[in-house]
């Protein structure tokens, strides 16, 4: 039995700071780094993204939808890429955004949180867009198994806010519903619960509560994106020591080079680390 994804992400912070790499083989970034757009090139850039981080980062984040593209020869990458940041120590978030109803949520939590599927990670994240309860079926099984959700609440698209911080019949914020949904079910949980939430870097001054969620919060966008922790102190206030911000492009913009992508990791880490208060 593996222990609760709350304590495990909590640890692997601790020891290896608070930061989020994205492994997000877009083609344009294949091409940078030399590598063919296809399965082949896939393949050379999600081993190398591993070797440069899976020793020294906390959280690997390959990007599905990248690998997706390339068909059963483009999962199979992304099948092997779990399996080699796992080893290499790293928790594995896969970003796959599912959302969905009844026995196809419940064939998503198989796919991505069943003990022995393929493409299981240490955590995966979720859009609860069709109603937070659609999401049980993965709540369940993440519970069950030991792992994790990352829950869409505020994004940083300008598209988001549409439905974000649209109010609710009960006054509140969608986004906020979201955030009490979440801390409903992380109640009790020590150190903390399964159920984080994703929130931009970049969304700015919010009005969101955070104080009773007791989770994990996921915030890209650091880095090229445009946040800094001057945005993360003032998106996330007192609740600062929950977040993994999340890097990609201003890291991986440093490949192919081995040495040069873990030493933008460890700057970025770093830089992170000081400002956490842990």
């Amino acid at each position: 039995m593996r222990a609760p994804f709350g304590s495990r992400i909590t640890t692997a912070v601790s020891l290896r700071g608070p930061l989020c790499v994205g492994i997000d083989p877009h083609p344009s970034l294949l091409e940078a780094w030399g590598l063919p757009v296809s399965a082949d090139g896939l393949g050379l850039f999600a081993d190398t993204c591993v070797e440069a981080f899976g020793a020294d980062v906390a959280v690997l984040k390959p990007q599905s939808a990248f690998f997706e593209a390339f068909g059963s020869a483009g999962i199979a990458v992304l099948e092997r890429t779990v399996a080699t940041v796992r080893q290499a120590g790293a928790l594995v978030l896969l970003d796959v955004k599912r959302g969905d109803i009844g026995s196809t949520m419940a064939a998503y939590a198989a796919a991505y949180l069943a003990e022995g599927a393929p493409l299981a990670a240490d955590a995966i994240t979720v859009s609860p867009f069709l109603g937070f309860g659609s999401l049980e079926p993965a709540l369940e099984v993440a519970e069950r198994t030991g792992r994790g959700v990352f829950v869409l609440a505020l994004t940083s698209n300008k598209e988001g806010a549409a439905v974000q911080r649209a109010t609710s019949a009960a006054g509140r914020s969608v986004a906020q519903e979201i955030v009490d949904e979440a801390a409903a079910r992380n109640a009790g949980a020590s150190p903390l619960g399964p159920v984080g939430l994703v929130i931009g870097a970049t969304v700015g001054r919010t009005e969101l509560d955070l104080s009773q969620l007791n989770g994990t919060i996921l915030a890209p966008g650091f880095g090229a994106q445009g946040g800094t922790l001057a945005d993360l102190r003032t998106v996330f206030g007192a609740s600062l020591r929950h977040v993994l911000p999340s890097s990609s492009r201003e890291i991986l913009r440093h490949g192919p080079d081995v040495t040069a992508l873990r030493d933008a990791a460890l700057r970025v880490r770093d830089s992170l680390a000081v400002a956490h208060p842990l």
